[in-house]
């Protein structure tokens, strides 16, 4: 009783903390401008100008840039945008993409070249290309005419076109100066960026807000808006304090937040599910998970459906494999239900005094949220209580990418992490969390996993051509990550948004990563 009344009071200790606004930021009064906290939660990614280098914040990235296909808003197709039509080959490994009629925000127009220049930029990993390992089946890319772009592909890939919606197009004549392994960091990024969106780049004040003005001669038509802000929060806390003041039209909160705009004709809540499997990830290059026991003591020590119930308000289901989607769990696997006796009988069995004892082991996350800061006093509460020692440690997402993407990391900074990784629109997305081949720096597997048994479950889903034969495939990879546990897999969540009732026609869809997905900004307006 005495331990969880010590993290009863860590959890509302934690809940109390929360810093403000950034001072000196003068909120727009016009009604032609909308304000809003994007990148404020696990979808986005302050401070990222660079799409190539976005692992999340495409709800405002894609804004101003665009990808040639992406999701419907409800995230359930894949849908042209900058091209206005494709076709696939009967093997499925040629891609041929009709182009769009568009123009870059400088007025020259977008044409294959383009697309091609973009496509090899965000293939070659010197670029600081995140998507590199995703596009590894792509053989060749040619513009065969000024509006169609062909790729081929070495071998059939169910995942192509779920990767293609996150390559947003870049100029060639704007870019193609600045050498590869100069681009990630290049000025250009947050100074003069052109795209094609419904919005143009038009100032950043560092550390503040970025401003969008409208393009009126995008090809959807001028934007209803005049202008678009994204202001920089330091926490959902003083993103929500902006919002109910009125300074911000939207932001992102946790589901712990929603009941201060429940029943408030002034606010829309908008809900849906994050596709994103919350999880613990083990560093297989410590010496401390090599024995299975040992990670599955860990998931029997965690009272999932507790943390669920009181800290999410039961706002997410379990998830013992890294997929919830009912057609691709198979029945039967472990649970893994809270069994704390079991987890110390695991550990007695697994030598765990001799491979780690009481030591600390670092347990780094990017969930910069009170409701993450929770998550984690619970968790490190309920492992305390079998004889595992974590310290927490949050930071920015520069930061844990930085460490846990190193090519030759420090282990001691991350022999666990607290993350989350999409399970869908698209169950193949997993693939680069896990595959062997996807270490860093070929990928981003950050817990370098090393499971043959996995890999070859993976590679055999992705390389299946047959639609009716991909959910069993992927039921072969729930059934080994459940086996032999390269992630101690959590739940997922529910996302939630609040817009002011005053915002006509906006999308904001709770996609992982910020999406992309058709969100038709031009559309986005305010009413006086």
């Amino acid at each position: 009783m005495k331990r969880m009344s010590r993290l009863t009071t860590a959890i509302a200790l934690t809940a109390m903390m929360a810093t403000t606004a950034f001072p000196g930021f003068v909120a727009p009064i016009q009604a032609e401008t909308l304000s809003g906290g994007f990148d404020v939660g696990p979808g986005g990614f302050q401070g990222n100008f660079n799409p190539l280098a976005a692992t999340s914040g495409f709800t405002w990235l894609s804004v101003y840039f665009e990808p040639l296909v992406t999701y419907d808003e409800k995230l359930q197709k894949v849908v042209g945008l900058l091209a206005s039509s494709y076709e696939v080959s009967p093997d499925q490994k040629t891609y041929t993409f009709k182009l769009a009629d568009a123009k870059w925000h400088d007025g020259k127009p977008f044409t294959a070249k383009d697309a091609k220049f973009t496509m090899e930029l965000a293939k070659n990993a010197k670029t600081g290309s995140v998507l590199a390992a995703r596009l590894t089946a792509i053989s060749s890319v040619e513009a065969t005419d000024v509006k169609t772009l062909v790729i081929k592909l070495s071998a059939p890939s169910a995942s192509l076109m779920d990767a293609l919606t996150k390559v947003m197009m870049l100029p060639e004549h704007a870019l193609s100066q600045i050498p590869a392994d100069q681009l990630a960091k290049n000025s250009w990024w947050s100074t003069t960026p052109i795209g094609t969106g419904s919005f143009k780049f038009s100032r950043y004040v560092t550390d503040q807000y970025v401003e969008l003005a409208a393009n009126t001669e995008y090809r959807g038509g001028k934007p209803a808006l005049e202008k678009v802000i994204n202001r920089y929060f330091a926490n959902p806390a003083a993103a929500i304090a902006a919002l109910r003041a009125g300074e911000i039209q939207f932001t992102y909160v946790d589901s712990n937040d929603l009941n201060a705009f429940r029943d408030n004709k002034d606010f829309r809540i908008i809900e849906g599910n994050s596709f994103v499997v919350n999880y613990l990830g083990f560093n297989h290059d410590s010496p401390i998970w090599k024995d299975v026991r040992v990670r599955q003591a860990v998931m029997y020590a965690i009272n999932r459906d507790a943390i669920i119930q009181s800290l999410y308000g039961g706002a997410a289901k379990p998830a013992n494999c890294g997929y919830v989607a009912d057609q691709v769990v198979p029945q039967g696997i472990e649970a893994y239900a809270y069994d704390p006796e079991k987890a110390k009988k695991l550990l007695e069995e697994a030598g765990w005094d001799k491979i780690n004892g009481n030591k600390p082991i670092t347990l780094l996350t990017y969930y910069t949220t009170p409701l993450a800061a929770n998550v984690m006093a619970a968790v490190q509460a309920m492992l305390a209580q079998v004889g595992i020692n974590v310290t927490p440690r949050a930071v920015d997402t520069p930061t844990y990418n930085s460490i846990v993407l190193n090519p030759t990391p420090d282990v001691a900074q991350f022999q666990m992490v607290y993350a989350g990784l999409q399970n869908g629109p698209d169950p193949s997305s997993i693939n680069v969390g896990l595959n062997e081949k996807q270490i860093p720096p070929a990928g981003p597997n950050v817990v370098r996993a090393r499971i043959p048994e996995l890999t070859k479950a993976l590679d055999t889903a992705l390389g299946e051509t047959d639609v009716a034969k991909r959910d069993a495939r992927y039921q072969d990879v729930c059934k080994v990550m459940n086996a032999e546990l390269p992630w101690g897999t959590l739940w997922v969540a529910n996302r939630y948004g609040v817009a002011s009732a005053k915002l006509k026609d906006f999308v904001w869809t709770p996609a992982p990563g910020g999406g992309p997905y058709q969100a038709h900004p031009e559309k986005w307006s305010i009413a006086e």
